[in-house]
């Protein structure tokens, strides 16, 4: 019984931390002109910010950012994030490294892929 509440724990913690959003954090429409206070942080990968890069913003992904946060130059931070759940991730890494998130902008509108009804289009494979 003690397993499975700790189990159930951990789960709980896990999707909370990805999916739920954090408070008293902003979303903007685009990334501010203005980087003398505030640094901009693209946490898209490599991938995806290469196609659209963003100027003079600082390219960490979610996924080094663990090992990489000691080349953030500014406590005060925007991020730009493809998703809600690199959004969320980045934000929780950047408050518990002890930088203040001034908002965040989503570069892609999340919404389902359309179906094709088999006219040759297979999503996820």
């Amino acid at each position: 019984m003690l397993l499975l509440i700790i189990i159930a724990a951990s789960l709980l913690t896990a999707l909370y931390k990805r999916y739920i959003p954090v408070a008293g954090v902003k979303q903007y429409d685009a990334a501010p002109a203005e980087t003398d206070s505030i640094q901009i942080l693209d946490v898209r990968d490599y991938n995806q910010s290469s196609h659209n890069p963003i100027p003079q913003a600082l390219n960490l992904p979610v996924a080094y950012m663990n090992r990489n946060w000691h080349e953030l130059s500014g406590i005060r931070i925007h991020v730009v994030a493809s998703t809600k759940l690199e959004k969320n991730m980045s934000i929780r890494i950047l408050k518990r490294k002890g930088y203040e998130v001034a908002g965040f902008t989503l570069t892609e509108q999340q919404s389902p892929p359309k179906q094709n009804n088999g006219k040759g289009y297979c999503y996820g494979i």
